[in-house]
Order: C-alpha cells, then structure tokens, then sequence
C-alpha cells in the first residue's frame, strides 16, 4: 500500500505537480503508514503562523516590488555611476552594486534580472564590454545581494532554523561584501583588458545631483539597519516602516507609482511570491517533522561518520551537495526541506549554526547560475533572447569567481562570526 502510495506522488512529482502539493501528499502519506493523526500537518502550520518574523516576509518583498516597479533603479544606477564610474571597470561595479541592493530587498526571485537587466545589458555594451561579460555579470548580479539584509531568504532560514536572525543579518555583509568585491575585480581587469578606458570621470556637481535625486532612496539602509542594530526597532518593525516608507516614497513622492492602475498590480504580485514561499512553507513543515521523528538526520549521520572523519572534509561535502541542491531547487524550498536535515548534523561536527546559515545561502545563491538548471540561466535567457548554452558559457567566469570565494567563506569562519 505505501510502496503505491509513494510511486503515485513521485509520478506527479514527475508531470510537473507543485511541490507543495508533492511535499503536503507524501507527509500525510506518511504520518498515515506510521498511525500518527494527519492532522499533524496542520498543527505545523498553526505553529508556524505563530512565528512574529513571519510578517517580515510579505512587508519587505512588497517593498522591494515597489521598488522594482518605480524609477528607483534608473536613479541608483545614476547615483551609482556618478560615485563609482571612475573606478577601471566603474559600469559593471555599479551595476553589481545596484543589483545587489534590489535582490536584497526582492529576494532572488528574477526581479533583478527582468527589472534592471533591460537598462544595465545596453549600458555595458555602450561601454564596449563584450556581449558575453555583459550576459554573465546581468545573469550572476540577479542572486547577488542574498546575503544582505534584509533578504528574504535570511528570514526564512532564521524562521525555520530558529536562529536569531539579526545576528543573521549582521553575519552576511562581509561574506557578502567579499562576493561583490571579488566579482568587482574581475570587471577592472575585464575593463582593462578591452584596452579602452572604461571610466566616467567624477564631477562633484554630477554627484550632488544624483544624490538630490535618489534622496529618498538613501535612507533605506539605515532605516532597516540603524534601526535594527541602533536597537530603535525589531525587525517586523523595521519590516513594516520600510514598507509604508517605500508606498509614500514612490507613490506621493516621486509619484512613479499611479495609485489606482499601479499599485493594485504590485500588490498582486508581490503577494502572489509571499503565497507561493507560506504555501511551500505551510507543506513542508510536516514533512520535514516527520523526517526529524523518524531520526532520519541521525541515521544520515551515522552514515557520514562511516565515510568522514573530520569537519573539513564534511564542509567540502556539504558544498558539493547544496550547490546540486540549489541548481535544481529554488531556494525557499531548499531552506525549508534541507534545513531541518542538516542541522543536527552540522551540530555533530561542530559547525557554528550562523557559520553553516552564510555557507547554506552562499551555496544557493551561486546555484541560481549553476548549470544544468540554475534558474538565473533561463531567466536570462528569456530576458534576452540568447540559447541557454550561451548563457552557461557567459556565466562560467562568474561561477568559478563565486566558487572561489564559497571556499573562503567555508574555511574562515571569521568571516561570518566576526560581527556575531
């Protein structure tokens, strides 16, 4: 009966099934074969719809949609290039930049790529880059900013982890900055070697004028980490302030946003991202509690410790496996499934719970450009009508880069706990 059971969910897994409907079948499924009431499942995500963070979630990507949506990116891109422009490679560093900071704010979920791929891929050509630098700097910026806050994945790994997640917030920024610096390197030397001077010289004016229009725009670091670590505010708080601060900024003060054709839209879909991360949530809650009861980590572990010996060799594992996992999950599925699983392992071998958070979300942040189906791939390939294999080998450079600094961030743990 089981072995039915759980053929008939792997075939609909199979056809394409949603994986919360895949993740809520095989749960109930199982808490049946084990004589445990299916109302399990629900109990999970009462407790779940007790957690005070889980607000953050919808408050800050309804933020970062509005966002999106307005003239912000064109003005932080002119704000960006008047700072930056003078640097050797100063249009792809702004444009990392940019990117960075609107995937903190949307998540990596293909609003960079489609909201600022349109105005940074013609800039960068303009700037006689190649066509295959440009491709794969668009392509790798659309995951970059995931380790600063406030991202969306942060807050999810802290709610399903239960791990504090301003210490979260405050472990990400050096992992995260060595990610955008490395990146930032790379652009210089690309910059130099296309044997053209591809800079804008600073002007003082240029400078103030581009502050005056992003005016609005630059308190929004502060207000989420000023007011988190100022101690003002937490971080549903903080979640909130930026929300309400972001509809007044671009709908009665910039007025990009008409608040009657506009907004209604960006309501729709910021929220129907949320419904779609709370719906996978919701589902694999149970799932994962029925894992946990089984002591299926325990017997991974006792597996593992068969086959390694010391905590090195288990990072090294674990990279190889999440970034297979990343490649072929999107990353709210991933946190939810594979968090709980790895936990008591990475306890075991004495990971540091905020160190493993960083290597985890380094891990699916680089499987967004990993072949053969990290979804920034296809994105992009959509966005600018390019094959899918010119997209792999655009983005190979950046791969490598990220790959790189993945083993730094695994093996100096200083480089997350330094501010924790």
């Amino acid at each position: 009966m089981a072995s039915v059971g759980y053929s008939i969910i792997a075939v609909l897994a199979g056809l394409g099934t949603p994986i919360f409907v895949v993740m809520s079948l095989f749960a109930m499924l199982a808490f049946h074969m084990a004589d445990i009431e299916i109302s399990a499942v629900a109990i999970e995500i009462y407790r779940m719809a007790q957690a005070p963070t889980l607000l953050t979630i919808p408050l800050f990507t309804f933020a970062g949609y509005l966002l999106a949506e307005s003239k912000s990116p064109q003005r932080l891109l002119k704000l960006a290039e008047a700072i930056l422009g003078w640097l050797p490679g100063g249009v792809a560093i702004v444009s990392l930049c940019v990117c960075a900071f609107f995937t903190a704010f949307t998540g990596a979920s293909g609003v960079t790529i489609i909201a600022l791929g349109g105005l940074i891929y013609p800039m960068l050509k303009k700037e006689r880059y190649s066509e295959d630098f440009s491709l794969g700097l668009i392509t790798t910026s659309g995951s970059l900013g995931l380790l600063f806050p406030p991202s969306l994945p942060i807050i999810l790994y802290g709610i399903v982890a239960k791990v504090d997640i301003n210490e979260l917030f405050l472990a990400g920024i050096i992992p995260g900055v060595l990610l955008v610096v490395i990146l930032a390197g790379w652009s210089a030397f690309n910059g130099r070697k296309s044997g053209e001077s591809i800079r804008i010289p600073f002007s003082f004016s240029n400078a103030l004028s581009a502050v005056k229009g992003a005016r609005y725009e630059l308190p929004l670091p502060f207000i989420v980490l000023g007011g988190i670590y100022g101690g003002f505010i937490t971080v549903t708080e903080a979640a909130a302030i930026t929300a309400l601060y972001a509809l007044l900024m671009v709908c009665f003060l910039y007025r990009d946003v008409n608040v009657t054709k506009d907004l209604p839209k960006i309501v729709k879909d910021s929220m129907t991202l949320v419904g779609a991360i709370l719906l996978i949530l919701a589902c694999a809650l149970g799932l994962t509690n029925y894992l946990v009861d089984e002591e299926v980590p325990m017997k991974i572990l006792a597996y593992m410790k068969e086959l390694i010996q010391n905590k090195w060799m288990f990072l090294l594992c674990l990279n190889v496996f999440l970034l297979i996992v990343g490649s072929l999950m999107d990353i709210f599925s991933a946190i939810i499934v594979v968090v709980p699983l790895i936990l008591p392992i990475a306890q075991q071998f004495d990971v540091h719970p905020i160190h493993l958070a960083i290597i985890f979300l380094t891990n699916l942040e680089i499987g967004y450009i990993t072949p053969p189906v990290g979804i920034n791939l296809f994105i992009s390939s959509f966005r600018f009508e390019k094959s899918v294999l010119s997209v792999y080998k655009a983005s190979a450079p950046f791969l490598l880069l990220l790959l790189g600094a993945l083993m730094l961030i695994t093996y100096i743990p200083w480089l997350s706990l330094a501010w924790v």
